[in-house]
């Protein structure tokens, strides 16, 4: 069993020997000695081939028992490459951290160890939590650095093809049909196409807009992304170190352009995908494009992506005396703007992220404003509250951070997040006063936990404080509850006090309806039957149906922020790599 020591290093790679040891044996009992009783461990494909979280030492070990043997983990080593280990205290409990590499039978990974003593045990040693993560396939690992291709098939072949002609050529399809089709080209799409292109695995990205980066460039005039610039890289390509802390609208889709550019993606723009069907026998898709010129072209890849995000299809509320109104009524994802209303009255129905913004915009242009609350609503002030769950991104590399946001079980993230809440709460007590004596309401989060599992279990409730409610507060724009409006008139909104609100604008930033219904517009209700519940947490303690295989076979979804889709990416990627080399059946 694991001593005691004062040297970290020594401690880890004693429990690295042990656990590869006992992996080797897993009926002598060793392993149970290894773990505490109040353990984690999260597989991101290297042992269990999809995306798992297991609780308690003695389901880990049916587990390990289980799924160790076919997957012939070995090699447990501290990766001198990264961090060095360290005490840390996550989710309030100090432990010593490590990185270590590891190999399977397929591929080669990376993990996170995190060692408490057991007070039970003479205070030895044990996994409080074990990461272990899939990093590249062996004999499919990406072509980077001193691998990188060299370019022979057009730099010296002064009759043949240049790079051009084989880009256009790629990206045309005149002749073949992709292996896999990505609907979307925002940041969930661009990610996984280049992370397939990495892989060698042939990748046409669709997305309706005219121009890439738009689905970014056509939102409202003052957006500005409320995460900063560490955390929002995309693969491959980080964004230069003299870009601003929080990225403009504009510059962000700019830069998605470039990327494509640069990373060498297939990329169709003015193109609808109108819908599909799946052939058992083949393991096909049969898909039906329309291109910007009207034209159709079907298509028959292997596997078809899902890259539109959480916001799809806009949620309309149904207002049966909206139609009363005589003004403009647009959903928010229809606004640019607030220019042309200087000098009207807008009411702005709806308390997110992009209620608050849109309403500030509007103030700011001129516009006499009410916001509307329906529900209560989660805000912090930008800086430093919004920013504390990234805290760790602003020390240390990348792929560090993104392996420690990968390692943290969801017990102990929604732990540490709540511990996060309250300092947010604690460091915004003035401005969260200040919106309760208005009649803002307030929440925070299921159980405490903060503004990003509110992202991550209903895709908004949120707002990151930039100005509005300081501009509620003070009253330069007025707040009124949705519960309180008796119906809608032709002026605007009226009151079950009598009051009328006019109006010559509603917005109605009510947020995006559930993907489950995008899949069923584009796939059929079947298909939506066998995918079921999309996002959220499920009883395996993962997001529902992202970044692993779904009920549908041939049919993947990818959705979340940058630093999401970064990371979800990767996993998503070698699995259809895996499966198209035969590792993994379809």
């Amino acid at each position: 069993m694991l001593d005691k020591t004062d040297d970290l290093s020594v401690a880890v790679e004693s429990w690295l020997a042990q656990f590869e040891d006992a992996l080797a044996k897993p009926g002598d009992g060793s392993l149970k000695t290894l773990f505490h009783p109040d353990s984690y461990w999260r597989d991101v494909l290297a042992l269990s081939w999809t995306l798992q979280t297991i609780n308690g030492r003695d389901a880990i070990l049916e587990a390990l028992k289980a799924q160790a043997p076919p997957a012939a983990p070995s090699g447990f080593a501290i990766d001198p490459d990264r961090a060095a280990p360290r005490r840390v205290t996550r989710a309030g409990t100090s432990s010593i951290e490590a990185i270590f590499r590891f190999e399977t039978a397929l591929g080669r990974g990376d993990g996170i160890l995190r060692l408490i003593p057991d007070t039970a045990d003479g205070n030895r040693l044990k996994a409080w939590t074990l990461l272990t993560a899939l990093e590249e396939l062996k004999g499919f690992e990406e072509q980077l650095g001193v691998a990188r291709p060299r370019g022979s098939a057009y730099s010296r072949d002064f009759r043949g093809p240049n790079w051009l002609d084989l880009r256009k050529a790629s990206a045309d399809y005149a002749d073949r049909d992709p292996t896999v089709l990505v609907i979307g080209g925002g940041q969930s799409g661009l990610c996984i196409a280049a992370r397939l292109k990495q892989l060698q695995v042939d990748t046409l990205i669709v997305d309706r807009e005219e121009r890439i980066g738009d689905n970014w460039r056509k939102r409202y005039h003052a957006l500005t992304l409320h995460n900063q610039v560490q955390v929002n890289h995309l693969p491959y390509m980080l964004f230069p170190p003299n870009w601003p802390t929080y990225i403009p609208k504009d510059k962000l889709a700019n830069w998605f352009e470039s990327y494509v550019d640069g990373m060498e993606l297939n990329f169709w723009t003015g193109t609808e995908f109108e819908g599909g069907s799946y052939d058992e026998t083949e393991g096909r898709w049969t898909v039906t494009l329309r291109r910007a010129d009207g034209s159709q072209r079907t298509m028959h890849p292997r596997h078809v992506v899902l890259a539109t995000g959480v916001s799809g299809i806009p949620s309309l509320p149904d207002i049966p005396s909206l139609k009363n109104f005589e003004g403009m009524v647009i959903h928010s994802s229809q606004y640019t703007d607030g220019e042309e209303w200087k000098g009207k009255k807008a009411l702005v129905i709806g308390t997110g992220n992009s209620g608050h913004d849109i309403a500030q915009d509007l103030h700011s242009s001129g516009a006499e404003v009410t916001m509307v609350q329906r529900s209560s609503t989660l805000v912090v002030s930008i800086e430093p509250s919004a920013q504390l769950v990234y805290t760790p991104y602003n020390e240390g590399t990348l792929e560090d951070n993104d392996l420690l946001a990968t390692s943290m079980p969801l017990a102990l993230a929604r732990k540490s997040h709540a511990l996060t809440c309250d300092k947010s709460r604690e460091l915004d007590t003035d401005l969260l006063a200040g919106l309760e004596r208005v009649g803002f309401k307030l929440d925070f989060g299921e159980d405490n936990t903060g503004w990003q599992f509110k992202y991550l279990t209903r895709g908004g409730g949120y707002y990151f404080n930039v100005g509005c409610s300081d501009l509620l507060i003070k009253g330069a724009i007025k707040l009124e509850q949705f519960a309180d409006i008796d119906s809608f008139v032709a002026e605007g909104a009226k009151t079950k006090g009598g009051k009328t609100i006019a109006a010559d604008l509603i917005v109605l930033a009510t947020g995006y309806k559930r993907q489950e219904e995008l899949v069923r517009k584009l796939f059929g209700e079947a298909v939506e039957q066998r995918v079921g519940t999309i996002w959220g947490f499920g009883d395996e303690q993962e997001l529902r149906n992202m970044y692993v295989r779904t009920g549908q076979p041939g049919l993947w979804l990818i959705a979340g922020g940058l630093a999401q889709c970064r990371i979800g990416s990767k996993q998503l990627a070698l699995q259809i790599k895996a499966i198209e080399e035969g590792l993994l059946p379809r």
